[in-house]
């Protein structure tokens, strides 16, 4: 298969027109950084946000001719909302809707600053029931791991169930669930989800190679995360878990704005340092209005093995204090054991390799908890999705 360069997509994306017909998406400046892999382009267009369902078929043109381009398979191009939109010729002409106010810009999003959060059905997704975030605030707490067994749990427990691998810069998803190859690309846009375990999956880990280097801004970001949301073909789900990258950027910022997440379940461990950022992202949801379902402490403890004896390495309950201290429900504690570690870097996730062991019985309390906070959640009326407001 020949190569195809950036500058031959850009060329061919010179052919389609801006908003109201001026110019041309490139030279207007509106085309992201354009990624190519395996055959596949991505890319964003910058569209004023109120503009957005007009300007689709500007998308679709977009996507068509880069599609006709030899040795492009697919393209994934979705509309976004960014500061760049508002300097442009076509989007000076686009008058900001009576009652919204002004709109500022935040790691590459547009948040709006006053007047009511615009209604969206509550799911976002069609079939798709309740969707949750597991999240933390700095990386190596185990989130990942977490939210494939919780994923995994809540199937066990009688639901249906999918996972998105949020983590763009690091997907773990095909590891920890052991599987490879590409998802197969249905009618139109839509890629059917990889499954194992009886969860659907969806990972930009199987659309690229696990040793490409991402490099993205936060359009592609919001982009790629719209896409794989929006364009999969998840069926009918009781809940789709998102595994979030860690800490408080555009990926978590997307799903809060764009997205009408039903919650989020937030990983520590249980020292003071990891409690800090895990801190900065209960702020974050709570800024977005997103209910925080709950703290879980991972590594709360490590039975050694050959004496049975605890030892609390990483201290012990600060997780739960902090959940007291802040009003937020404390989910449960799961300890660190040899177990959960090798069975999830084999891709035998606890859940399922041993579903009657303390780890596995564990989680499935984890999620039974999450569960009904959810239902008490939904008992109190569906939710739209928020505006962002950033002091």
């Amino acid at each position: 298969m020949t190569d195809v360069s950036k500058e031959q997509v850009l060329e061919r994306l010179r052919s389609v027109r801006g908003p109201d017909m001026d110019g041309n998406i490139v030279d207007l400046g509106l085309v992201s950084d354009v990624f190519i892999s395996d055959g596949k382009a991505y890319f964003s267009i910058t569209v004023p946000a109120e503009r957005a369902r007009e300007l689709d078929p500007m998308r679709a043109a977009a996507e068509r001719v880069v599609k006709e381009i030899p040795g492009i398979k697919a393209a994934m191009v979705a509309l976004t909302a960014d500061k760049r939109a508002a300097s442009g010729p076509a989007a000076a002409r686009a008058p900001t809707p009576p009652g919204r106010g002004d709109a500022h810009s935040h790691a590459g999003h547009a948040h709006a600053a006053s007047g009511q959060p615009q209604q969206r059905a509550k799911s976002g997704i069609p079939g798709v029931g309740t969707i949750i975030a597991v999240a933390s605030g700095k990386g190596g707490v185990g989130k990942s791991t977490t939210s494939v067994n919780l994923a995994l749990a809540l199937k066990a427990n009688g639901l249906r169930v999918g996972i998105l691998d949020a983590d763009i810069y690091g997907p773990s998803m095909p590891r920890l669930l052991k599987i490879s190859g590409r998802p197969q690309q249905l009618e139109g846009r839509t890629i059917k989800p990889m499954e194992n375990y009886g969860i659907k999956v969806m990972s930009m880990g199987f659309l690229v190679d696990e040793e490409v280097a991402m490099i993205w801004r936060g359009p592609m970001i919001q982009s790629a995360l719209m896409q794989m949301l929006r364009e999969v073909a998840w069926g009918d789900l009781d809940v789709l878990v998102v595994d979030m990258p860690p800490g408080t950027g555009d990926a978590q910022l997307t799903m809060a704005q764009q997205v009408p997440l039903a919650g989020a379940v937030i990983v520590s461990t249980p020292q003071d340092l990891a409690l800090i950022d895990a801190r900065k992202g209960l702020n974050m949801f709570n800024k977005v209005e997103v209910p925080v379902l709950g703290l879980v402490e991972n590594m709360s403890y490590f039975i050694a093995p050959d004496t049975g004896n605890r030892y609390d390495i990483f201290g012990h309950g600060g997780a739960r204090k902090e959940a007291e201290r802040i009003g937020v429900p404390f989910l449960g504690e799961v300890p660190l054991t040899m177990d959960i570690r090798e069975t999830s870097d084999a891709g035998t996730p606890v859940v399922v390799s041993n579903p009657e062991g303390a780890a596995a019985k564990t989680y499935r309390a984890i999620a039974t908890r999450v569960w009904q906070e959810l239902q008490a959640i939904e008992g109190k009326g569906a939710r739209g999705a928020p505006s962002i407001v950033f002091e």
